[in-house]
């Protein structure tokens, strides 16, 4: 037990109207009963201490790989990583190299085609080719980790420019975390941080940027399996370039981008022949500029979209994009990847938590009201976390879906402070509100801790009816499992496996479709 659930086991026992004195005299008997012989000292101070080993190597490989990935591109050249490594102690280690790297391919099957590694990748491979080294694991560790500190040498101005960028890409999965499963504060911060850097770092570059995403065809089939839907530009290019859509048979080398999944640049559009241009009013004397192409990739390495960016706006002569500008802007490609598909993963979890209510209500009309909150971090307060609001359901089951930014802050609600209890021990809370009795039940993330809360208000009904609370747990018990399996779907570096055919061809609908699959699957187990 951490500290709250152990406070949150002590409240639940001693309940609500208890007396101090009686508080003093169950503290003094735990202190006074509570033993631990010498072997479990022993165990828990080892446990202790390799938990804290673990943290601080994950810091230091971490630490490692951004000096390595100076343009904070997000990801590391298995071939340059692969040739250092051959020369750690003298070439004397390559035997165990070779081990390493097939277990790595083995574990990452797409590497052997992208050839890149990403930050946990770049670690599990370190960690592989040290448990092929003899002696103390650890050390040998650390001592790896400085010869691949000391193979790369940065200035001070690469220093100060990678921690910019870093920054900046920070904010863009800051906002995603903070956005209500709300891609517009995600597309923001992608088109700030690539403003920024052109002012900072590219001469004071004027840019353009898109993002477009890769859709079936169903407008016009016989132009293409699929189209570019424009979802999103810098604000001066939105009259013209907002909901376009780009077919395969129109120009364009953003086609060609994604099928060869690389980035493709063209330093002068002017001489290249094949560039679609979305602004007609633009003479063609000043169509004249640079443009970057860089394919979208999820964490399997599909393509999904594109990002672009050009320089017409910029009609001073040095408008080439630059090798350094290009690695950071496959930085920005990718974190902008990350927030998408983790709001796509908020997005499934409120679809399942739909379903869920949906299956509930007409089983349990003892219930006057569930509130679906997600938990957020707190920008104000970095060590702390805020409650969005985001689904609320009457005793009728008819839902609300909240889109306006309706966040509970610990401070500013005492009267929820049972929520911020649940957040904080990821146990469900019993507890009474203006006389009305509330549950709150966590949803959990795959290490345990709070991702969301179900508050389930059944009015002035202690109890509710023994089939109602049945029915209660058995929602509850397939929404946190349905939960696991969207989390770990987002995760995996392989193909999600399905059991009905339904999910399989359900596309959008998959994750409502899980819900009762999960309860499926625990109906053929209870059989």
């Amino acid at each position: 037990l951490n500290l709250p659930q152990f406070v949150q086991l002590m409240e639940t026992f001693v309940g609500e109207n208890i007396s101090l004195p009686t508080v003093k005299r169950l503290t003094a008997f735990i202190k006074e009963e509570y033993k631990q012989t010498e072997e479990e000292k022993t165990e828990q101070l080892e446990k202790v201490h390799h938990v804290s080993r673990l943290a601080q190597q994950k810091l230091l490989l971490e630490a490692l790989f951004e000096k390595w990935d100076n343009n904070a591109s997000g990801f590391l050249g298995l071939e340059e990583v692969d040739a250092v490594l051959s020369t750690y102690k003298d070439g004397m280690e390559k035997e165990a190299l070779r081990k390493a790297k097939k277990h790595l391919c083995s574990c990452y099957p797409q590497l052997r085609k992208v050839g890149k590694l990403s930050p946990k990748a770049f670690q599990t491979f370190l960690r592989l080719f040290v448990s092929e080294l003899t002696g103390d694991e650890d050390e040998a560790l650390d001592d790896l980790v400085e010869f691949l500190t000391t193979s790369v040498e940065r200035s001070h101005t690469e220093l100060f420019q990678s921690s910019a960028r870093r920054k900046w890409l920070h904010n863009i999965q800051q906002a995603a975390e903070t956005s209500g499963a709300c891609m517009e504060p995600v597309y923001k911060a992608v088109f700030k941080a690539l403003s920024q850097d052109a002012e900072a770092h590219g001469n004071n570059k004027k840019i353009s940027a898109y993002i477009a995403l890769l859709e079936k065809n169903q407008l016009s089939p016989e132009r293409g399996q699929i189209l570019l839907h424009y979802v999103a530009c810098t604000a001066d290019d939105a009259p013209y370039v907002l909901n376009q859509i780009l077919y395969k048979d129109m120009k364009g080398v953003s086609f060609a981008a994604v099928e060869e999944g690389k980035p493709i640049h063209v330093p002068r559009v002017q001489l290249h022949g094949n560039i679609h241009f979305w602004n007609d009013d633009r003479p063609v004397e000043e169509r004249r500029g640079s443009l970057l192409v860089l394919p979208l990739h999820d964490h399997l390495w599909r393509v999904f979209g594109i990002l672009g960016l050009d320089t017409l706006r910029n009609q001073c002569e040095k408008s080439i994009f630059l090798t350094h500008e290009i690695s950071f802007y496959q930085g920005v490609s990718h974190a902008f990847s990350k927030a998408y598909h983790y709001i796509c993963t908020l997005e499934d979890v409120l679809q399942m938590a739909v379903t869920a209510l949906d299956w509930l209500y007409p089983r349990a009309f003892s219930i006057r009201s569930v509130t679906m909150y997600l938990v957020e971090p707190d920008k104000d307060k970095t060590w702390d976390y805020a409650l969005r609001k985001m689904i609320t359901t009457d005793n009728r089951g008819q839902k609300e879906i909240h889109s306006s930014p309706d966040l509970l802050f610990r401070k500013e609600n005492l009267l929820r402070d049972y929520l911020f209890k649940c957040m904080d021990s990821s146990e469900v809370i019993h507890t009474f509100v203006h006389g009305e009795h509330h549950i709150a039940v966590p949803l959990r993330d795959l290490s345990g801790r709070a991702f969301g809360i179900f508050d389930v208000n059944t009015g002035h009904h202690q109890k509710l009816l023994p089939c109602e609370h049945k029915d209660l747990q058995k929602m509850l018990k397939m929404a946190q499992a349905a939960c696991s399996e969207i989390l770990k779907k987002s995760l995996e570096e392989t193909e999600p496996t399905y059991i009905l055919e339904a999910e399989r061809v359900a596309g959008l609908r998959h994750a409502g479709i899980l819900f009762h699959r999960c309860m499926l699957q625990d109906l053929r187990e209870c059989v």
